[in-house]
């Protein structure tokens, strides 16, 4: 499958890696470190250890890939505006769109230009970051889950999914990617805001403060009541395994917080706003989110 990768960095960098060491074609669009990784390649420690891939099809223009089976698109939802004229040149007749981006709406958005029927949503639950150029560290075994835009899985949600179980991520195909997507702001909603909120904390320091720890289980049970309002299952068993697995994550920095610290734009619209804006319309209270959406608008302008 030749694949190309848009938004080469913690996660687009490492899921594409590991495709690419299994055997798919695999073709990273760049920006920074273009000529870092036609130097060195990937380098990345993992659950497996250290190891390299060596050489990358690295490209800093989307002409040069040409028309692919499956576009992934890994850029922060910020960068939205932006990835048509990067994706377009990618796209063959019959190309899948899998959008790796936090929050909500990006799917959506990907239609509007792509059309409804490429799109798949993907949810990664892990916690990666790029530490220098080309150079990647995860810190969790972590998991992805796939399912369609347009209704439940088919054939090629199911392909795509053993794609990546072969290259050595745990990942499932869904029939439900509202749900997964729900799932996933579990844990970005509090654990993203509350590490910018905070004062510029890490993950370790929410959990061992007490104030913080009971923000943080509040904000989780608004999730789950605006996804159970949406029809939406959510079990309090999973709230609390989302606690459980953070605690061997140490002082982690969440990709929200890491763009804070760098006075790059943070996500705020996907993973808070437009929440927030659903719990509303389904008329659901959501006072810590209300007020986490407030804070979170005041210290990151322009977001």
């Amino acid at each position: 499958m030749k694949i190309a990768i848009v938004g080469s960095g913690a996660v687009g960098g490492y899921y594409g890696a590991r495709l690419a060491r299994a055997g798919e074609e695999v073709h990273f669009l760049l920006r920074t470190d273009y000529h870092a990784m036609r130097e060195n390649g990937w380098r990345v420690t993992d659950h497996e250890g250290a190891w390299t891939l060596q050489p990358v099809n690295a490209h800093n223009c989307a002409e040069t890939i040409g028309a692919c089976d499956c576009v992934i698109i890994a850029a922060k939802s910020t960068a939205n505006p932006v990835l048509p004229s990067l994706v377009c040149p990618l796209l063959g007749k019959d190309t899948m769109l899998l959008t790796l981006q936090n929050g909500l709406g990006n799917v959506e958005f990907h239609a509007t230009y792509a059309g409804a029927e490429r799109v798949l949503g993907g949810l990664a639950f892990v916690c990666i970051n790029r530490v220098g150029p080309g150079v990647l560290e995860k810190y969790i075994p972590g998991s992805v889950r796939i399912g369609e835009f347009s209704g439940p899985r088919r054939e090629r949600t199911n392909d795509l999914a053993a794609r990546f179980t072969r290259a050595g991520v745990d990942c499932e195909a869904v029939d439900s990617l509202v749900a997964a997507l729900w799932r996933k702001l579990v844990w970005n909603v509090p654990f993203n805001g509350l590490t910018i909120a905070a004062g510029g904390v890490t993950t370790d320091v929410i959990l061992a403060r007490p104030e913080l720890w009971e923000r943080a289980w509040q904000l989780m049970l608004e999730v789950r009541a605006v996804a159970a309002a949406l029809g939406l299952e959510i079990s309090e068993s999973f709230l609390r395994r989302q606690i459980e697995v953070t605690y061997p994550m140490g002082a982690y920095k969440p990709s929200s917080l890491v763009d804070f610290l760098a006075g790059r734009e943070v996500e705020v619209e996907a993973i808070w706003g437009e929440p927030l804006r659903q719990a509303q319309a389904a008329g659901v209270t959501v006072p810590q989110l209300k007020v986490l959406y407030a804070e979170l608008k005041a210290k990151c302008p322009g977001s």
